[in-house]
């Protein structure tokens, strides 16, 4: 081919690309209806009473590493949730600073000589300890091994069947665990459930939970409310609708115990812990050929507080990117296997080309259309038919998302606050989307070149059966 086929090919590449991806996601958004749909009527029942007598307890484990500012207020919120039985396993993850100390001091934490079933290997435990004036809550003291050590070890201590994995900064809706649970109530081939993250920024806050609900004051915060609306809320519930889940955010995630210990726990030396456990979890089970399901439970759960700078963001989305990477590529047996179903021939290829590698195509596409552009090498109608794709998908999708927020759970109640959103769904394509694809890029060129913290450690999958 010559140069100017070149540019003809390269011209309808990335317009598809465009195309698919902003196709994509509305795909989902408009498949999520009728499960939110069916979500919703349930949710009308909540004035009927709490609980049906069958939720099954639940430990909910808090890996802690230097969290001597947070780890208190973290452990009374938990401890104060609307649960009828439920235990807290703080995992103590070699702190430097006075985690323990202090929650020695504030929960009267006495040394308890439990036998401590170590069914999934990890770094060594030093002790265990139970609070005094809080029977459900326990400490777990061992060496450090990172944040999905400190989870396999909390899981080895668990008592209770489901357990629940929580981030020490997150902050929980004080029915969120109910929520979360009630998956595991209506089908019980549940083996997982995932929360909707939402912004907490400027939120009123009384001990430890949520008590009104505002719209962040800072516009970087408010853009994310938008992209986190688009790219995951309804998303997540599309894939949810196809049992396609491949992402329950590491801040909260509800899991059959026996199910995580058979895949052999959480995969240490590698940053992507969360994500790599739910490819890990489709994969034995598709192989396996057992019924199963992971859910997305799109009501608030729980909350999150968003960057408010640049670089906070971009550390963010540098972290996000590389874990994402590290998450797909240590399951690429998963990809087109016969039996993965929807997993493999759906939901795993969508998220490789426009997650994992939709940040190369993203910043190459508009790098090739603005300068072909300039250079008088692309017309103007193609140019223009380039930023309706990518510009105008994207404000569509945005403003679908933010329509679906308002026809189910319709947080923001003021029309100064929908109004703000609306700006927002608007300008967020105007600079932020590309600012974020950027990040997102390097992170991956960062994962791709420069390698330095593949896992030290690998989890035995099982085989594929002839």
């Amino acid at each position: 081919m010559n140069w100017t086929d070149w540019i003809t090919f390269l011209q309808w590449f990335f317009l598809l690309y465009f195309i698919g991806v902003n196709s994509g996601y509305i795909l989902l958004n408009l498949l999520s209806l009728r499960a939110l749909r069916t979500y919703m009527e349930a949710r009308s029942l909540d004035d009927m009473p709490a609980y049906s007598g069958y939720e099954p307890p639940v430990s909910i484990i808090i890996p802690a590493y230097n969290e001597e500012a947070t780890i208190v207020a973290t452990v009374r919120t938990l401890l104060d949730l609307d649960y009828p039985e439920f235990e807290v396993v703080v995992v103590n993850d070699g702190s430097q600073d006075n985690t323990f100390a202090i929650l020695q001091r504030e929960f009267s934490l006495v040394f308890f000589p439990e036998a401590y079933w170590q069914r999934i290997k990890g770094k060594g435990v030093r002790a265990i300890y139970r609070s005094a004036t809080s029977p459900n809550l326990r400490v777990i003291e061992k060496e450090n091994g990172g944040k999905a050590d400190a989870l396999n070890a909390g899981i080895n201590a668990s008592r209770y069947p489901l357990f629940c994995a929580v981030d020490a900064d997150s902050i929980l809706q004080r029915d969120g665990l109910r929520r979360a649970v009630q998956p595991f109530l209506e089908n019980p081939i549940t083996v997982a459930s995932g929360g909707a993250v939402r912004i907490a920024n400027d939120c009123g806050l009384k001990d430890g939970f949520i008590t009104s609900i505002a719209l962040p004051k800072s516009w970087l915060a408010l853009m994310q409310i938008v992209e986190s609306q688009r790219t995951f809320l309804f998303g997540a519930m599309g894939w949810s609708a196809l049992n396609a889940v491949l992402i329950v955010s590491g801040a909260f995630g509800l899991f059959r115990k026996e199910t995580v210990i058979e895949a052999g726990g959480y995969l240490t030396g590698t940053s992507g812990e969360d994500m790599e456990l739910i490819l890990r979890l489709h994969y034995m089970l598709r192989v396996k050929g057992r019924p199963y399901h992971i859910t997305f439970v799109p009501d608030p759960i729980f909350w999150s507080m968003a960057p408010e700078t640049s670089r906070a963001l971009k550390a963010k989305r540098l972290g996000w990117q590389r874990r994402l990477a590290e998450s797909l590529s240590l399951n690429m047996p998963l990809l087109f296997n016969r039996k993965g179903a929807t997993v493999s021939w759906l939901a795993f290829p969508f998220v490789t080309i426009f997650e994992w590698l939709g940040p190369m195509f993203e910043v190459m596409g508009y790098i090739f259309m603005i300068s072909g552009f300039a250079l008088g090498l692309i017309s103007w109608q193609v140019f223009a038919v380039f930023l309706l794709v990518a510009i105008g998908f994207g404000m569509l999708l945005s403003g679908i998302a933010l329509l679906l927020e308002e026809l189910s759970f319709h947080i923001y109640h003021k029309p100064t606050q929908l109004v703000k959103l609306l700006i927002a769904v608007l300008l967020e394509n105007f600079g932020y989307r590309q600012r974020v694809s950027l990040w997102r890029f390097i992170g991956l060129m960062r994962w791709l070149f420069n390698r330095t913290h593949e896992p030290k450690e690998t989890v035995e999958i099982p085989a594929v059966e002839a």
